[in-house]
């Protein structure tokens, strides 16, 4: 998957404490690898599990300027899969044992929303933060092309020389905050068309 970056002043450990905060309880269990400007997270669901099957994911943390990159890696799904499958060859052979697997299918549909509910604590603990997909503002500033003074976004004219900055002004895509130049049909990160 595609890495999404927020910018502002929001840290990896933020993020981490609240995938942290969130998952490292009940069926799942929380670890961190790394500190500093680089982190990754990983949750999985606990060796002993007394329901459901199965199941992993990866997240990655990173400091870039002005922000932080996330990227979410492949759920691992062959647990969750075989338990389902455990759970539907008993409601073949009986379908009141179903009633005796609910825990086990409850635990299922809840780690194959994992991936969903992850990205649901990142944009909060964003949010929390001030940090969104526009850019922040010390990237607020527009180069001059022809004597490279920095400007403030939204100048029709340079300061310090006068010549139209128009064609200069930067943008984020709306679906990942990658930084995008006016000539993009499509974002270049997450492939996101561009209005």
């Amino acid at each position: 998957m595609q890495p999404k970056i927020y910018h502002g002043t929001l840290k990896p450990q933020d993020i981490a404490q609240a995938l942290m905060g969130q998952f490292n309880r009940g069926n799942y269990r929380v670890q961190q690898i790394g500190s500093g400007d680089k982190i990754t997270i990983q949750i999985s669901t606990r060796e002993q599990l007394s329901s459901g099957g199965q199941t992993a994911l990866a997240i990655w943390i990173e400091k870039v300027s002005d922000g932080v990159s996330v990227r979410i890696g492949q759920q691992a799904w062959f647990g969750v899969a075989a338990s389902l499958g455990m759970s539907a060859l008993a409601a073949l052979r009986n379908p009141f044992s179903l009633l005796g697997r609910l825990d086990d299918i409850a635990q299922d549909i809840e780690s194959i929303q994992l991936t969903e509910q992850v990205w649901k604590v990142i944009e909060a603990a964003a949010h929390s933060a001030g940090a969104s997909f526009e850019l922040s503002e010390r990237l607020r500033r527009t180069t001059c092309n022809y004597c490279n003074t920095p400007n403030p976004i939204g100048e029709a004219n340079c300061i310090a020389c006068g010549a139209p900055l128009g064609d200069v002004q930067p943008r984020t895509c709306k679906q990942c905050g990658f930084v995008i130049k006016k000539e993009d049909q499509f974002c270049p990160n997450c492939r996101y068309p561009i209005n």
